[in-house]
């Protein structure tokens, strides 16, 4: 028999719910149905306000998750930076700071500095504050199972270390690890096409990675490495080293890494992706032409996983997220694709910008800390 987790996964797919409309939805009887809500009420899990007069009848009050009873602290490790944010359970952002420590420093550096800024944040949300867990975006594959990061590329010193142990250890709350394109892949699905059935987001950084939500939950592979577009080989470019030490990469190839490289050589200094979108944003024309002709090639390569999946939605992020890049990956994608799997596609640019882990990192743990399973063990104690 479904229980007050059920409703609560009803009420949060549907947005407002009326005690009638769970009533027809579950099926219950009207004593078990105000039984569970009353459950979830108590314990400010949902609230009930509003009134939408029927014709005829009483007003009738609406049920709402109440996105205001806990706090989530999410942290984005990214190549040159960390951002570490407080949301409610929405994904709106109440506090945020960047933080520099970079993927390069190490876990141990890395971790504690996100723990001392989230102690940093959490002590002006006041004594009251409830944190529902903390979330965090690595730039690499993770394992599903264990959290720990997966035979990274670039993050020495992270493969296999114990993140979820650490950060547990020193803030006292559940944690959840997810790669970073998988979480800016979910932000964008849940907040700009929620109704989508497949979504790619590719991230276009220092790095090249794709996060791909299906049916609107992540796919994350066997082990964590499904999208890791970025180490596909692109013939041609067997000179190249990847940081991953092999050669002829797509990220040793087009990555934000590779731009800055090109435009170094130009005499226009830049060590990462986000010193190529400094560039893009002031209008510098070698960085826009160079960007689009990375565009080209990662093209090349989203045209075999458009071809895979046939997504409604290829999403292009990340610090080289431009209308270059844009118009770079359609020039090849769509002639590389038949007209049959691009008849329905739609490639554009990301909705959330740097913001896109975060809300996808808060939806990642109200997914798992409020599932129906979990809010019943919850209320059974």
């Amino acid at each position: 028999m479904p229980g007050p987790g059920d409703v609560l996964a009803l009420i949060r797919e549907h947005g407002k719910l009326t005690r009638g409309d769970v009533l027809n939805l579950t099926g219950l009887s009207r004593m078990t149905v105000s039984s569970r809500i009353d459950a979830l009420l108590d314990v400010g899990l949902i609230v009930e306000r509003g009134t939408e007069r029927v014709t005829g009848g009483r007003p009738s009050r609406r049920l709402e998750f109440n996105t205001s009873h806990a706090t989530i602290v999410t942290a984005s490790v990214e190549t040159t930076h960390t951002t570490v944010a407080l949301t409610d359970l929405a994904g709106r952002v109440r506090a945020e700071e960047r933080v520099a420590v970079a993927v390069a420093d190490g876990p141990d550096v890395a971790l504690n500095a996100i723990a001392e800024r989230a102690r940093s944040l959490l002590g002006g949300e006041g004594d009251r504050t409830q944190v529902a867990a903390i979330g965090i975006s690595v730039p690499g594959p993770v394992d599903p199972d264990t959290g720990r990061p997966s035979q990274p590329p670039i993050m020495p010193g992270w493969d296999a270390y114990p993140v979820p142990e650490h950060l547990r250890d020193a803030l006292g709350v559940p944690v959840l690890v997810g790669n970073d394109a998988d979480a800016a892949a979910l932000g964008e699905q849940r907040t700009a096409y929620p109704d989508s059935r497949s979504l790619c987001f590719i991230k276009v950084s220092s790095g090249i990675g794709t996060g791909i939500v299906l049916g609107g939950n992540v796919y994350r592979g066997t082990d964590g490495g499904a999208g890791d577009i970025g180490h596909v080989k692109i013939a041609g470019y067997e000179h190249l080293l990847c940081h991953c030490g092999a050669y002829g990469c797509l990220a040793a190839v087009a990555s934000g890494g590779a731009v800055a490289r090109a435009l170094t050589e130009l005499g226009k200094p830049a060590t990462s992706g986000s010193d190529v979108g400094k560039y893009l944003a002031a209008g510098d024309t070698d960085a826009a032409r160079l960007t689009q002709e990375a565009g080209r090639v990662i093209g090349g390569v989203v045209a075999t996983v458009v071809s895979l999946l046939n997504p409604a939605e290829v999403i292009l992020g990340g610090m080289l997220s431009s209308a270059p890049l844009l118009t770079g990956v359609r020039e090849t994608l769509y002639p590389r694709s038949l007209p049959r799997a691009t008849r329905h596609l739609s490639v554009r640019l990301a909705t959330l910008g740097q913001h896109g882990a975060t809300v996808g990192l808060a939806a990642l743990v109200v997914d798992r800390e409020y599932s129906a399973a979990a809010v019943d063990r919850y209320l059974s104690n």
